[in-house]
């Protein structure tokens, strides 16, 4: 109902029941409210984005729209791609060894520094 009648469709629910009203054959005043109730709850949703399930016309516009959107330059930056020993032993194990921009990592010192003290609040435990 909502697709086909979304023109007529808006966020009022009385105005929602005088059209489900008009535009189907609802057998109780119980379901027409009920129907009414909920394509006015889906219209709220439509309001803030898509709504899955709903097909409307705009909807399929603004998403190929957006599907058909190529950024200037890629997010992915794969002219040269830094990984560790492992990584290098296991590309070479698939025979991918020789990949273009692919080069291993320089190590760096993790442990540098004044060691940390052991222990909480209380300090390290006495034996």
């Amino acid at each position: 109902m909502i697709e086909k009648y979304y023109s007529r469709m808006t966020l009022d629910f009385q105005t929602n029941k005088k059209i489900a009203e008009e535009v189907a054959i609802i057998p109780s005043k119980r379901l027409r409210n009920k129907i009414a109730g909920f394509a006015t709850h889906l219209m709220k949703r439509i309001q803030r984005g898509p709504v899955r399930g709903i097909s409307l016309k705009l909807q399929e516009e603004e998403r190929e729209r957006r599907m058909d959107f190529v950024p200037d330059e890629s997010a992915i930056k794969t002219d040269l791609i830094e990984v560790d020993k492992e990584t290098i032993d296991l590309l070479q194990s698939l025979n991918m060894g020789q990949l273009p921009g692919v080069v291993k990592q320089e190590t760096t010192n993790v442990g540098f520094g004044k060691p940390q003290p052991v222990g909480g609040y209380a300090g390290p435990r006495r034996s």
